[in-house]
Order: structure tokens, then C-alpha cells, then sequence
């Protein structure tokens, strides 16, 4: 597969299973590559499946519901942060949480949790809308995982998962690149999620339950919640990848 394939190139998602070689296209994808990107039989067409393969193939079929495809290539990408969850508050506007998860997509987190806290404006699951965000983004960035987003209702959940909670705080002494190089942190063998706080910070009730997370400071300044967010995916990916 040539240096074109990481270069100008159109990708899209098929959520279905390859069989005999063959990768088949359903679902909303199916009229943007035949009506809006008018591609045809025998052209050359790029598809990943989100779980981390990317496929060089020739349109083979063109139906209403359905594209067939033949694979010509393929080639295989590894998640370098699978063991990672951005645990992201609802924000005061859409907008802002929309742009956080796109630029985190594109610097390669896979796992996000979005959760109401005591202080959120704005409560409420946008599931949907934010699976459409994150896999544009996957698509957009040449992506090969999709990543996977939930939501709950309390940072309490939170602290109930397996694993180690991890919160950006300002006032924390120990700055996240010497975090970064912990023995217990840098192998990567559990689960780990990143906390950022809500606009306001967190309530007094949700601190006591982050009691026993790791505090780690992200920057000497106050940042908003969005920029904070995409501040420690860059740095996870230019530090750990």
C-alpha cells in the first residue's frame, strides 16, 4: 500500500464484518460516496472497519441500500490508547463539547465517558449526535478505530469502574510529564480515566469521591474545560506514541 493512502484520500466506515474478501457498505455512507461523491464501478475506494484495519478496495456493486467491495490491501494499525478513557463533563454549550471530542478523536483517543456534575448546566445524553461527531472525525483524521462514547449521570459511576482515576487539577504538584513517566503509569496494563472538571469545578460532595485518584496539574494557568480536554490528548500523544 503507497504513501498515497495516508495522503489525500476519502475514508469511510463499514460496521460490517468481512467475509471472503469482500467488505460491504450500508447506512448513510451509501449515498454520500454514490450521490454526493458520485464514485462508480472499478474505482478505487478506502474503507476502515473501526476496530483497526484499513482496506484499499475496488467498488464492485452499487445498490439503493448497499456497495460491495474487493480488497485489494490491507493494512493494520495498532490503538495506542485503549487502556485510556477521557471522562469529559457536559459543557455549557454543544458546540464546545463537539470540538473537544472531534480534536481528541484526531489526536487518537478512542474511549470517551461524558457525565453530568452537581455544577453542569446542561444535563442530558446527545448519544447519537455524539457517535456521528466522533466517527466524522475517525473518518476525517484517517482514523482506523472508532472510538466508543457512553454516558452517566454522576461522577460517581465514575469511581465505581475498575481502574485508575486520574484528575487534572489546577493546584495539584505533580505536572503530568513527570506523571507521564511513572513505572506504574507508563506500562499501561490498566485501565485509566482521565477526569477533567466541570465549568465551576467539582462540588465539595464529588471531590470526597475523588479522594483516592492520582491529581495531576495540566498547566500553571486556568484553562476552559475544552481547552484543557484537548490540551492532554496532544500532550498524551506526543509524549506516548
Amino acid at each position: 500500500m503507497g504513501q498515497d493512502f495516508l495522503s489525500n484520500i476519502d475514508l469511510f466506515y463499514t460496521g460490517e464484518d468481512v467475509i471472503d474478501n469482500q467488505v460491504i457498505i450500508s447506512g448513510e455512507e451509501v449515498h454520500h460516496i454514490k450521490d454526493v461523491l458520485r464514485y462508480s464501478i472499478n474505482d478505487q475506494i478506502y474503507v476502515t472497519d473501526g476496530k483497526g484495519s484499513f482496506y484499499k478496495c475496488k467498488l464492485t456493486s452499487i445498490s439503493k441500500t448497499e456497495l460491495q467491495c474487493s480488497i485489494d490491501e490491507v493494512r493494520h494499525y495498532d490503538n495506542h490508547f485503549e487502556n485510556f478513557t477521557f471522562c469529559i463533563p457536559r459543557l455549557r454549550t454543544q458546540d464546545r463539547l463537539e470540538f473537544a471530542l472531534e480534536k481528541c478523536v484526531e489526536l487518537g483517543i478512542t474511549n470517551f465517558i461524558i457525565f453530568d456534575s452537581i455544577r453542569t448546566v446542561i444535563k442530558g445524553a446527545k448519544l447519537d449526535r455524539w457517535q456521528k461527531v466522533i466517527a466524522s472525525a475517525m473518518k476525517q483524521s484517517l482514523r482506523a478505530w472508532l472510538p466508543k462514547i457512553s454516558y452517566v449521570k454522576s461522577v460517581s459511576e465514575i469511581a465505581l469502574l475498575p481502574g485508575r482515576r486520574v484528575v487534572f487539577e489546577q493546584s495539584a504538584t505533580t505536572p503530568i510529564n513527570k506523571f507521564l513517566t511513572q513505572p506504574d503509569f507508563s506500562s499501561r496494563v490498566e485501565n485509566i480515566y482521565f477526569l477533567f472538571g466541570p465549568e465551576g469545578g467539582f462540588a465539595d460532595e464529588e471531590i470526597a469521591m475523588t479522594k483516592k485518584c492520582s491529581f495531576v496539574k495540566l498547566t500553571d494557568n486556568r484553562l476552559r474545560a475544552e481547552t484543557a480536554v484537548v490540551t492532554a490528548a496532544s500532550i498524551l500523544a506526543l509524549e506516548l506514541i
